[in-house]
Parts: C-alpha cells; sequence; structure tokens
C-alpha cells in the first residue's frame, strides 16, 4: 500500500526545511499499482500516478488511488494536489478493459462503483486539484483532468487528450458528459463526444478542455506557479463556492448512482460489446507483440 510521509514540521510556508533542494522526495513504492505522494511548498503535494505501462484504471489502482486522496484530503496540512503521470508512456489511459471484458456481472457492478466513487471524491474534493498532463489522456483517463480544477498540458503531438469511447463501440457515461459540457460548452461536446475527438495540444487549448499549453519540461513548474495563484484564495470561500458550482452537477450522479450502475452492467454484458472489447484487447496484443 502507498505511504504519505509524516507530518512533522510542516505546514504553510514558503521556504521548507529538508533536503538540499529545500523539500523532502516522494516515497515511493514498489509494485505494479503506485501512487506517490510527497510534501511541496505551500502545502502542496504531487501525486505521481504509476501503474505501467499507460496508467490504465485497474480495480486495484483505483482503490489504492481513492485511499491516497482520502488520506490526503483528512490531512489538513495539505491544501491541494498536483496531479501527474510517472509512466513515461501516458497520463493515463483510462479504464482498463481487461475489467470489463470476460468477467462476470457481480465484477462489473464493483469496478463501476468504484469509478464513480474516484469521480465524486475528486469532483467534490475541498482540495485544489491540478493536472499536469505530461501524456496522452484518451477516454476514461480524462475523468482526472475533467474534475481538476485546473488542467495543464504537455505541447508535443503525441499529448492527445479527449473522450474516444465512441471509436472503441462504447459511450462516455453522463458523469463524464456533464463536467465536459460545463468545460467546453453544449455544440462542443456534442461534436467531440460523437466522433470520439482526441485534441492535439494547441485544439485542445482552443476548445478549451485544457487551460494552458507548456513545454513539456515546464509543466511541473507551471502546475507549481498556477497552485499559488489559487492557494491565495482563503479556502473557506474557495471551497463554498466550488461546491455551489459543482454539487447540481455532482447530484446528478448521487441520485443515479444505482440506475447507471444496471445500465452499465447490461451494456457491458452484451454478446456484440464483448466482441468488440475482445477484438480491441486482441489488436492491442498484436501490437505490442
Amino acid at each position: 500500500m502507498p505511504h504519505l510521509p509524516p507530518a512533522q514540521g510542516l505546514g504553510f510556508q514558503t521556504r521548507p526545511s529538508g533536503g538540499k533542494s529545500g523539500r523532502p522526495a516522494a516515497r515511493s513504492v514498489h509494485g505494479v499499482s503506485e501512487v506517490s505522494a510527497s510534501w511541496w511548498w505551500w502545502s502542496q503535494a504531487p501525486l505521481q500516478l504509476k501503474n505501467l505501462p499507460v496508467n490504465s484504471f485497474s480495480l486495484e489502482f483505483l482503490t489504492e488511488l481513492i485511499i491516497n486522496l482520502e488520506k490526503l484530503e483528512n490531512d489538513k496540512t495539505f491544501r491541494g494536489i498536483i496531479i501527474t503521470s510517472d509512466c513515461p508512456k501516458a497520463f493515463s489511459a483510462g479504464v482498463d478493459l481487461r475489467e470489463i471484458c470476460g468477467k462476470n456481472p457481480a465484477h462489473y457492478t464493483e469496478y463501476w462503483k468504484v469509478l464513480q466513487d474516484l469521480w465524486l471524491r475528486l469532483y467534490l474534493s475541498n482540495l485544489v486539484l491540478i493536472s499536469a498532463i505530461n501524456g496522452p489522456c484518451a477516454a476514461g483517463g480524462c475523468l482526472i483532468p475533467l474534475t481538476s480544477d485546473y488542467r495543464i498540458l504537455a505541447d508535443n503531438p503525441k499529448c492527445l487528450i479527449g473522450l474516444n469511447e465512441t471509436r472503441l463501440g462504447i459511450s462516455a457515461p453522463f458523469w463524464f458528459k456533464d463536467p465536459l459540457v460545463n468545460i467546453i460548452g453544449h455544440r462542443a461536446s456534442e461534436h467531440a463526444l460523437q466522433l470520439g475527438l482526441l485534441f492535439p495540444p494547441a485544439e485542445a487549448l482552443q476548445v478549451g478542455i485544457v487551460d494552458k499549453v507548456v513545454p513539456k519540461d515546464q509543466v511541473q513548474s507551471t502546475a507549481l506557479s498556477v497552485m499559488t495563484q489559487w492557494l491565495a484564495i482563503p479556502d473557506h470561500a474557495r471551497q463554498l463556492t466550488k461546491n455551489m458550482i459543482r454539487k447540481p452537477t455532482a447530484d446528478l450522479l448521487v441520485k443515479h448512482r444505482d440506475t447507471d450502475i444496471q445500465n452499465f452492467v447490461s451494456f457491458i454484458s452484451r454478446d456484440s460489446i464483448q466482441k468488440s472489447l475482445q477484438m480491441y484487447l486482441a489488436k492491442l496484443k498484436q501490437n505490442k507483440d
């Protein structure tokens, strides 16, 4: 299980002690699934995702991520999190298709519920969440950026971002659609969702799915700079405002959680959908080999 650094002697400070660099290093966790967090200036916690090769959302990985987010939120020293990837190939590829292919309805139910849990925890978080997107971010991988307060994308042609579920023969859930509409507008969302568009950096910035595009080696420093702006606002006022804006969208999922799970399980269990997923996974395996 991932560990968090101890909370001794750290708080809201511009020149924290510890290490030659003025900050303690992130603790890492050995294994396939990893979510590591470390202390940083101004009560920021860089949270690095590492589930090789592309940060796909396995059930184990989702569970560990939720646990770590809960720890960070319960520790009042933290006021913000910068979420980034420690996988060279991607920020996140989203849903692990192996979790929704060839399993039983009970497993699909558990998986979808945990995915909903993650979305709700992120979307309603009192912390400032900044996505430092340093790799491709497709389909379910957009869950993290779409629930963040600010999104920074690396200026690299390989760093595509978007909800491309329709290209896989499936549909993005309404709780992915709703924040996208809130961010980029109704018509742009219709276009993006139906065509399964993946936006390169310049187009992503133009449509508004990200807030800033910078060279890849400046993603982290830019995220730190942006975080200082957000943390300059009193937490109580910012949190109340965030909740006021986001709660109506979140309430739609809370109200319809069970129905959404039932609809997902019914859809994903169809023979035609399972065959499509099996073919896609086989193609991925063939390309890998």
